[in-house]
């Protein structure tokens, strides 16, 4: 498989990885509208999800890093490139699931949280590239 291929399936993993969390923050009164849930149980699954789908995506994401993308420093690349990933998921999901109860507006709390998260991602994949190249090396000497 090409390297610049490899390189772009893991920044879209990346970017799906904070893509779940993010949708099901936003569609929170959706959720709790369509499955009769009450707002404090769908809050309390997302915060499950969030937390399983960052852990769970952070071992997968170390083990795809160590294993496709070797020991370059251009893996930091993927810093950048999940954020055309990321734009694409929430365009196709909006345009496949479209808002049409205004009751389910997301709240501006969610949003400011999602410009919070969207700042530090990067910090985040380039602390798990890091952690990978940092273990490749020890590996390799």
């Amino acid at each position: 498989m090409n390297y610049f291929l490899k390189l772009n399936v893991v920044s879209m993993l990346y970017a799906f990885i904070v893509f779940i969390p993010f949708e099901l923050m936003v569609n929170v009164y959706r959720i709790s509208r369509l499955t009769s849930w009450d707002i404090g149980t769908v809050n309390a699954l997302t915060n499950v999800t969030l937390i399983a789908t960052f852990i769970g995506g952070s071992i997968l994401i170390y083990f795809v890093t160590k294993k496709w993308l070797n020991n370059r420093k251009v893996n930091f690349i993927t810093a950048l490139f999940w954020l055309p990933y990321f734009v694409l998921f929430v365009l196709i999901f909006a345009s496949l699931f479209p808002l049409t109860y205004s009751g389910d507006n997301p709240n501006p709390v969610a949003g400011l949280l999602a410009i919070g998260g969207t700042i530090g991602y990067p910090f985040y994949i380039l602390l798990l590239n890091s952690i990978a190249r940092g273990r490749n090396e020890e590996i390799a000497n």
